[in-house]
Formats: structure tokens, C-alpha cells, sequence
């Protein structure tokens, strides 16, 4: 990738925000370092972990924590005679707890494999368990070497503590035998060189025997150490070398640990630092609503409402936090911030169609035309890095594997070399390698000379680059790249829109036409005196070239059709809200409706099994229940009513569907007086309207509604149950349900597979069968069918 390109499209100022929101070091370090990828899948990975990151977050509550860079630790760990301090051995236990921390937290979401990616990158993780055991058991959260450490230590530490209540006893003891508790200067006892001595009164000093150790700095304090302390403090110093020798002893242990897992270290420490910049990237597009553009190699362009990520980011609160605190952290405390009022910046749309190689925009000065080609430039970079960016769903650009900007003044002193032949040197500099994975953008190129021949070798640029396969997006105001653009085949033109009253730009893009470069309005906008406008308008007339008015009778009609594609965007925007709201609606609604018909079912069944009601009253009140939600018939959904039965034509046994039960029954009897027909519904006899029924093969399947067992469409309800294995109560539960359904199916015969066994299941089934209403009777299966481990049940 061009780093000239980098450096003018500023993306290290969008990684610098980017490394404000990373908590560590190494992180920080890391985002910096994020340069453009070239290889399509390395891209596309990265995407997916940042896309499955998103989730994982969502749903962790394990927060980061900064660690320290610890590439001078390992590095000096290497070396065969190294020995890690406590400081150091305690950062790499929090480190390595940290890692493990993450690590089982993301596993913990392994039932879902919502984030595949990230599963396997910590199922890989070759976690230095003897190493992190090591520092765990040894050291403490606080930094301190454990007690546990090691046997003797803590033996050593204990007599250390025995010996010190012993000193305050004898020290006591003293004071009160002596009566010098007027001479101490303050009430305790204190260490000086591993020493216990007492804060004795300068005045005083020669009232005692002892040992004067050192002044204070005023002079009234002397430390002391009285003779019945001498013994004592001996015997402390043999134990504070015991210590320090145990504690060492301690330390090569873990540092041996910690060198024979240097690799599992290493792999600890760039999983942490691949998960703060993940969480960075996150923050990132939370600051300004981003997400990553889709790279597709045939869709053409197309960035919906971009902004342009600076600008965006300077007017969020979070992200100049960031980059303040980032800077606080380099010492650029006297750097201003950038600051920008969210409600100025207006975002745009990007777009070249397939077919499309070049975009050539146009119009008035201050209008966006830069800001729109340093979008488009940065928004493919950032893509490139795999970091979102503040555009709209549905956006897409090409794999541009090189991306050159001719934007900004190039001319230098140093190297001899004009506005003009920077540009041209650039780009013969840059040509060699320009292909179909090259995007071009060039604002104002060729504005450095003669205009006639500045247009002439810009279209002759655009012409060469498009016959490479390259991408083209050109800011121009030569009149003859506006008339090339609107001309030429693969090229299209677009123009920054101006407020046809104020003449102020209202930096959006209107398409497949041109402007004009405004430059009096913007030359007045921005204070130039008005008798140098107005004899610079005197000098347009008599040039002839003054078309503002055809220009501005273009703009405004640009503006009204904006504005109108506008409206009708917040339209379908409101429209297709108010739908997702009443489908929400209707789905809860159904829900409730289905929970509510539900629980009367199941108080009806309740009633029947407490012989309250009969099977046939059971029968009618869930007929009742369920015809309000019969699924739509051919009349209501358009198709027109079924045809009329033919009450005269109708023969006993013919089969006809009962259209509110969705059930196909046998004629018994029919009065035509009545109108009516009465069913054999396997079994239910009842009598129905004429105008509730129909042939059974002019009636299409249910289309939906909550009760379905009976429609020859549905899934048939199972006629056999195998409760092998299962505990007699659970198996008697099961066989309840089974039975409950069986009977709002309407069938008769079922299999209840129980197996042989002590014969235990068997008994316990046949007991809860002979209580229940609707059985008629149950037997065991014929020898070919299962014998006795299984059960034919006949319902009534």
C-alpha cells in the first residue's frame, strides 16, 4: 500500500483514536501498527472475528484489565541465569489469570457456537498451566509473596511473627518497670536496618544503655536499641536472611517455570492483546454508529450516508476522550483537541454502479468535493484494516488492493518541484503498478497550468487508468472533464449541491450531473470585497461565459428531486417500522391468544378427568374454543365460497369435511328440512350445518391456526409411546400426556412400549390405565408384536 496514500487520507489520526480506546500498552501498540491487508481472506477473517467479537462481548461480563508490556520480562527470562523479581513474577501471573479468565469465558459460550472463530482460537490456546498454577499458589492479588509459598518460608515467617510480639511484650514490659514512657518520643516501636529500636527523646538519650542507630531529621528524635533488645534483634537478622534465601530460592523456582513455558506465555500475551484491540474496534464503532463495508469484487461502490470518519469522530465525546487520554499518556498535552458539532456534519451517499470506472464530481467551491474523495479513500482503508466505519447497512466496495491520492498541495522548495510537476512526478511514480486492484483519486488534478491543457491531460489520465482496469474518483472544474464525464463511456458525472436562496453548500451529491464552481458566492461567503466582486462579475459578462443561471436553474432542480427521494426515504423508513412494530404486535398477541385458549383446554381436560364432564361435552367445549381460530378458508383468502352442497345428492357414508373442526367424517343421517347433516367424526357423532361442511377433496389444507391435529395436512399424532428406561413416575406422567393427545386426535388403538424387565413399569402403567376415563380397555401384545413388553390401549 502507498504510505503517501496513508499519510494524506490520515489514518494514523483514525488509529490514534483507535489506540485511546485499547487499555494496555501492547494494545496500544497494536492498533498503531494496523496497516492495509491485501489478501481477500486474511480480510474477510479478520471481519469475522471482529463481526463474532461483537457477539461474544454482547454476552461476556468479563471485563479487561490493563497489563503491563512484558517483551523486556520474556526477553530477559531467556536468559539461563535470570532470576524474575516479585514485581515482574507478579505481572505475569496477572497476565497469565487474565488470559485464562477470558479464555474460559468465551468457552462458557461453546453450547451456543455463536462465536466459532474465537472457540477454536481459545481451544488452540496453549495455556502454561504448571506456570500459572506456580504463580497463583505463590503469589498473592496484592503482590505479595504467600506465607504457603514454600514449607519453610512459611516456618520463617511464623517465627518472624513470634519473635515481634515477643519484642512488644519485653519493650512493654520495660516501659512500665522503668516509668520511661516519657521518654519515647511517639507510643510504638519501629524497624531500622532489620533492627527493632524505640523513638527515644534526644534529651533523654543518656538515661538508658543501648545503642543509638540514627537522628531523625529535626534532631529532637533518636532511634534507640536497648541492651534487652540486642539478643533479639540478632536472632531477627538470622531470620530476615533465612527469608530473603527462601524467598530467592522461591523465585528461581518460578522463573524455571515460567522459561520452560516461554511459547504458552507468549501465545497468553497476543491473545490478550488481539482481545484489547477487538474491543477497541468495538468502541470505535460504537462512537460513531460503524460497521464494516462489505468487499465485493463485481458490486461496484457504494458507501450509504458516509461521513467522514474524522469528522465523526471528533463529534463524539467518547473518542476525544480517548485520543486526550492518549495523548496525556505520550506527554502532547499541548495539542488542541478536535472538536466538530455533530449536527453540521451531513452524511452522503457514495455510489458507481457496475459498469462504472470513474466518478468525476463537480460543482462549487467548499461544497465537499475533497471531503468526498478523502471519504471514499479513508473508508477503503479502514475496510482494509477491518475496522467499521460510520456508513449505513448495505454498503460495499471493491478489494482495492493500492490506493493512490493525489490530494493537497505537493510542491516542495527542498526538492525543486511545483504543484504541477509533483503531481506529475507522483504519478509516474505510482504508474508502473496501477491495475484493476488500483483506486485513483485525484482532486483538482492538473490545476497547476494552462486549463485547456491541465483538462486535456486529466481526461488522458482517466482514459489510461480506466484501460488499466483501475478505478478512478476525480474532483475537478474544468468545463471539459464535466463535458467528458457526462459523455464518455464507464465514467459518471456528480455534483455538490448549493442552497438555491443562500448559495451555501448543502454538501450532498446529486448524480449524473454537473456544476458550477460558485467561486464569486464562495469568494463573498468568506469576505472578499464587494468592489472586487463586483468587477470581477463585469469581467465575467464581457467574457461571455456567464451560465450561473442555467447552472443554477440545474442545482435547484437537483436539490428539489433530493430533496423529494429524501422524504420518501423517511417514508419507507416510517412504513416499514410501523410494520415490524404490528408484526411484533401480532406475534405477542398470538402468543397470549395461544396461552390463554391453552389454559382453557386444559381446564376442559381437567373437568373430564374429574368425570365432571363427558367425553362428548369435553369434545364440543374445545370445538368451542378452537373454531374462533380456524385457519383462513378459500372464501376469506380470495378464492371464493366452497361450493354449495347438493343436501339431496348426498348419500349415507359419504365422506364430507366438517370445515371448523378441519375433520373428514362419514354421513349418518341427513334432514333436509333442517339443512343439516349429522357426522361420524372417527367415532363423535354430532350434527352439523349445511353450510359448515364440504367435500372432502374441495378443501385445501389448513393454512395455519393453533390447533392442527386433526387436519390431514398436519403431522399425524404418534399411534405408539416408548417409555423403556424411564422411572415409573416420569413413564406414568409421559403415558398421561400421551393419552391427553391421543384423545383430542380422535384416535382409538395406541402401543405403549414398556419393555419386559421385573415386570415393575408394567404393573405401574396398567394401574394408572385402569383410572383413566377415556380408556376402554388395554391388553398385552400378541408374541410377534412384543408380548409383554408392550401394551395395546383402546380409547372410547
Amino acid at each position: 500500500m502507498d504510505m503517501h496514500a496513508i499519510s494524506a487520507l490520515e489514518l494514523p489520526k483514525v488509529l490514534d483514536y483507535l489506540a485511546g480506546f485499547a487499555v494496555s500498552e501492547p494494545g496500544r501498540q497494536a492498533c498503531l501498527a494496523l496497516r492495509p491487508r491485501n489478501d481477500p481472506e486474511e480480510i474477510r477473517l479478520q471481519a469475522a472475528l471482529f463481526e463474532q467479537g461483537r457477539l461474544w462481548a454482547q454476552r461476556s461480563e468479563c471485563v479487561l484489565l490493563p497489563f503491563a508490556s512484558l517483551d523486556d520480562l520474556l526477553r530477559y527470562t531467556q536468559r539461563p541465569s535470570s532470576v524474575l523479581d516479585l514485581e515482574g513474577l507478579w505481572e505475569l501471573r496477572r497476565m497469565l489469570v487474565q488470559a485464562d479468565k477470558l479464555r474460559r469465558d468465551c468457552l462458557a459460550g461453546e453450547r451456543e457456537n455463536a462465536w466459532p472463530l474465537w472457540l477454536d482460537r481459545c481451544r488452540e490456546l496453549p495455556l502454561p498451566v504448571r506456570s500459572l498454577s506456580g504463580l497463583s499458589r505463590c503469589l498473592s492479588e496484592e503482590a505479595f509473596l504467600r506465607d504457603e509459598a514454600s514449607p519453610e518460608l512459611s516456618l520463617v515467617r511464623g517465627e518472624l511473627r513470634r519473635l515481634h510480639q515477643q519484642c512488644i511484650r519485653k519493650v512493654r514490659d520495660f516501659a512500665v518497670e522503668y516509668n520511661i514512657l516519657h521518654y519515647l518520643q511517639d507510643d510504638f516501636m519501629t524497624l531500622s536496618s532489620d533492627r527493632y529500636v524505640l523513638p527515644l527523646k534526644t534529651n533523654f538519650k543518656g538515661r538508658l544503655q543501648g545503642v543509638i542507630h540514627y537522628y531523625s531529621q529535626t534532631g529532637e528524635t533518636c532511634y534507640f536499641e536497648p541492651l534487652f533488645l540486642v539478643e533479639i534483634n540478632n536472632r531477627l537478622q538470622e531470620l530476615k536472611r533465612e527469608e530473603r534465601e527462601e524467598e530467592r530460592r522461591i523465585f528461581v523456582f518460578l522463573t524455571g517455570l515460567v522459561r520452560d513455558e516461554l511459547p504458552g506465555i507468549h501465545a497468553c500475551r497476543d491473545f490478550l492483546v488481539d482481545v484489547d484491540l477487538l474491543k477497541a474496534r468495538h468502541a470505535l464503532a460504537r462512537c460513531y454508529d460503524g460497521r464494516l463495508v462489505l468487499l465485493e469484487s463485481d458490486g461496484g461502490v457504494l458507501l450509504r450516508e458516509a461521513r467522514h470518519p474524522l469528522l465523526a469522530l471528533a463529534a463524539s465525546p467518547p473518542a476525544v476522550r480517548a485520543l486526550a487520554a492518549l495523548r496525556q499518556s505520550r506527554g502532547e498535552t499541548d495539542a488542541p483537541l478536535p472538536a466538530a458539532d455533530p449536527a453540521g456534519i451531513v452524511p452522503g451517499t457514495l455510489e458507481l454502479p457496475p459498469g462504472k470506472q470513474a466518478l468525476v464530481i463537480s460543482g462549487g467551491n467548499a461544497g465537499g468535493k475533497t471531503v468526498a474523495l478523502k471519504t471514499l479513500g479513508l473508508t477503503a482503508l479502514m475496510t482494509l484494516c477491518a475496522l467499521p466505519a460510520p456508513v449505513e447497512a448495505g454498503s460495499r466496495l471493491p478489494l482495492w488492493g493500492q490506493i493512490h491520492a493525489f490530494i493537497g498541495d505537493e510542491q516542495s522548495l527542498d526538492e525543486h518541484v511545483s504543484t504541477f510537476t509533483a503531481q506529475i512526478a507522483h504519478l509516474a511514480r505510482v504508474w508502473p503498478a496501477l491495475g484493476p486492484d488500483s483506486l485513483l483519486l485525484l482532486d483538482e488534478f492538473g490545476a497547476g497550468t494552462d486549463p485547456s491543457q491541465g483538462a486535456a491531460l486529466a481526461q488522458a489520465v482517466v482514459d489510461a487508468a480506466m484501460s488499466r482496469g483501475a478505478f478512478v474518483c476525480a474532483a475537478t472544474h474544468f468545463p471539459a472533464l464535466k463535458a467528458y464525464a457526462l459523455s464518455s463511456q464507464g465514467v459518471r458525472a456528480a455534483s455538490v449541491l448549493f442552497d438555491p436562496a443562500s448559495k451555501r453548500p448543502l454538501f450532498r451529491l446529486a448524480y449524473d450531473q454537473v456544476g458550477a464552481s460558485q467561486a464569486l458566492a464562495a469568494a463573498r461567503e468568506h469576505g472578499l470585497p464587494g468592489e472586487i466582486l463586483a468587477r470581477a462579475e463585469q469581467y465575467l459578462l464581457l467574457g461571455g461565459e456567464d451560465t450561473s443561471a442555467l447552472v443554477d436553474r440545474l442545482n435547484s432542480l437537483a436539490v428539489l428531486r433530493e430533496t423529494e427521494l429524501a422524504a420518501l426515504a423517511r417514508e419507507k423508513r416510517a412504513l416499514e417500522e410501523t410494520r415490524r412494530r404490528l408484526a411484533e404486535d401480532s406475534a405477542r398477541e398470538r402468543i397470549l391468544l395461544f396461552r390463554s385458549i391453552q389454559a382453557d383446554a386444559r381446564h376442559i381436560l381437567a373437568e373430564w378427568k374429574a368425570a365432571r364432564l363427558s367425553h362428548k361435552q369435553a369434545l364440543k367445549e374445545l370445538s368451542r374454543l378452537r373454531s374462533p381460530l380456524a385457519a383462513p378458508t378459500a372464501e376469506s383468502a380470495g378464492e371464493g365460497p366452497p361450493p354449495a352442497l347438493d343436501l339431496a345428492a348426498i348419500h349415507i357414508r359419504q365422506r364430507l369435511r366438517h370445515v371448523p373442526w378441519k375433520r373428514v367424517g362419514a354421513v349418518l343421517e341427513v334432514d333436509v328440512r333442517k339443512k343439516r347433516v349429522r357426522l361420524d367424526l372417527d367415532g363423535v357423532s354430532l350434527w352439523a350445518d349445511a353450510a359448515d361442511l364440504a367435500p372432502a377433496e374441495n378443501i385445501a389444507p389448513a393454512a395455519g391456526g393453533l390447533f392442527r391435529s386433526g387436519d390431514s395436512a398436519a403431522v399425524p399424532f404418534p399411534l405408539h409411546l416408548d417409555l423403556r428406561g424411564l422411572r415409573a413416575d416420569v413413564a406414568v406422567r409421559e403415558l398421561e400426556k400421551f393419552l391427553d393427545g391421543a384423545v383430542l386426535a380422535g384416535r382409538s388403538d395406541l402401543e405403549v412400549v414398556h419393555g419386559r424387565g421385573t415386570g415393575a413399569l408394567r404393573r405401574e402403567l396398567h394401574t394408572f390405565l385402569r383410572t383413566f376415563p377415556a380408556v376402554a380397555g388395554f391388553r398385552l401384545a400378541p408374541e410377534d408384536r412384543g408380548g409383554d413388553g408392550m401394551t395395546i390401549v383402546e380409547l372410547k
